[in-house]
């Protein structure tokens, strides 16, 4: 299991801010293609896309936050944990605009906080190593809800062009389903006494009438 990628990009204009990744000898991963997609994902996010995402790459998975207008990313094998994923985000996030907040809208050239990748590094080891990750998931007592977070195959957003705001709307859709059903579930409930009672009274009175045209008949 392993993190393979990590990129942060500025949302604006799609630039790099940093990057790490596996060396590609020692690791025998092909990272070109995944970094291409990385960057391409970077110019299609917009204001509108949603705040978390996972993007299913052949054998691989990418995940992504985005916060105060910067995206960011890693690429994972498939069977790392998600929410360890988005734990490990979630650090860079919190790090990364401590030290370059401020920045980030100044910048022009890309990776000009390449220097960050020794953060990333430090971070990455502590969420691979599987002690670290049992001590951080002891110490997280706000644990996020990753089953919602939605799922989508990069070719769709990338290749066939598909916008990753109409995912966005599609999740916002969903959510809001879902707590309708559960409000008109709630009030059906609420009503259920008082259908039961209706359906009563209509058959003691349907009985009423018709032994009383029986009985006078």
């Amino acid at each position: 299991m392993a993190i393979i990628l990590t990129m942060i990009g500025r949302m604006a204009d799609g630039l790099p801010l940093t990057a790490s990744l596996e060396d590609n000898q020692q690791s025998g991963y092909n990272l070109t293609q995944f970094q291409t997609q990385a960057k391409m994902l970077f110019k299609k996010l917009t204001a509108s896309s949603p705040a978390k995402c996972s993007l299913e790459s052949g054998a691989y998975i990418f995940h992504y936050l985005i916060d105060n207008g910067v995206c960011f990313l890693c690429l994972c094998e498939h069977s790392f944990s998600k929410k360890t994923a988005f734990q490990y985000l979630d650090d860079l996030q919190s790090q990364f605009h401590v030290q370059y907040g401020h920045k980030v809208g100044s910048v022009s050239r890309p990776y000009s906080f390449i220097e960050f990748d020794n953060y990333i590094q430090k971070a990455k080891k502590g969420y691979l190593d599987s002690r670290s990750r049992r001590n951080l998931s002891n110490i997280n007592t706000e644990l996020q809800d990753v089953q919602r977070i939605m799922v989508q195959n990069i070719s769709d957003v990338l290749d066939r062009g598909e916008n990753l705001s109409i995912l966005g709307d599609k999740a916002s859709n969903l959510s809001t389903m879902s707590t309708k059903y559960k409000r008109d579930a709630r009030n059906l409930n609420s009503w259920s006494p008082y259908l039961k009672l209706g359906s009563f009274l209509v058959i003691l009175i349907g009985a009423v009438i018709y032994l009383r045209f029986w009985w006078f008949s």
